[in-house]
């Protein structure tokens, strides 16, 4: 697995306040752990990554291939990347049951998954994270933590390249946390499957941190 990321990109918020992103990172390794203060630009850096967010200049490759390249003027759309993605508040649908969200991931229409599918890759994740029970239930009445179990799942059940996780564990309760850490290497193990994360906490750090990078004021201050 190879990342090979060069890029710029200016951010505005609502508020108006200015925020450049400068990143400048590759590594071979197959885990990447992003760390680093809060408002350091490590949520922005994913998401140009994913494919949700273009930077202005530079180049974005994967195994060799190009994902973005402003000289050339490419793109590669989000779903095209074949990415699986954890987004930090969830982006879980609220009209759709956790079973419903959870087969959205192997979804390529517009159309919502049915509620009563019985695709066994979905059977498999619900009962891995312990949403089987749940699974019929709306987003709105589930804990942080199942919610949170919901999301990833959704990421992992279509079994994509390579995972871009946003804060995985920081909902879970601590034996939860440590059940899912194995369920994840486990997983990142048997597929071989690359895996990029941002996180806080210094575990997650020590367990998936095969690169390293430490991001503050939207640069790479530190990687190894």
């Amino acid at each position: 697995m190879s990342f090979d990321a060069r890029f710029t990109k200016q951010v505005r918020s609502d508020g108006g306040r200015h925020f450049e992103l400068d990143i400048q990172f590759s590594t071979t390794k197959r885990s990447t752990v992003i760390h680093g203060p809060s408002g350091a630009g490590k949520s922005l850096l994913l998401q140009a990554l994913a494919g949700l967010l273009q930077p202005d200049q530079g180049h974005i490759r994967f195994n060799g291939a190009t994902l973005f390249d402003s000289s050339s003027q490419q793109n590669l759309p989000a779903r095209a990347r074949q990415f699986g993605y954890l987004f930090q508040d969830y982006a879980l649908f609220p009209k759709l049951t956790v079973r419903q969200n959870v087969a959205f991931g192997l979804q390529r229409g517009w159309l919502n998954p049915a509620r009563t599918t019985t695709d066994p890759r979905v059977a498999r994740w619900l009962d891995a994270f312990e949403l089987t029970e749940v699974a019929e239930q709306w987003p709105h009445t589930l804990s942080g933590g199942q919610r949170q179990r919901t999301a990833l799942a959704r990421a992992l059940v279509n079994e994509p390249r390579a995972l871009l996780l946003d804060e995985p564990f920081s909902a879970l309760d601590p034996a939860l946390r440590g059940r899912m850490r194995d369920e994840l290497q486990q997983l990142l193990t048997k597929l071989a499957l690359p895996m990029v994360m941002i996180t806080h906490d210094p575990e997650d750090l020590e367990r998936f941190g095969d690169t390293r990078l430490l991001v503050v004021n939207g640069r790479v201050a530190d990687s190894c």
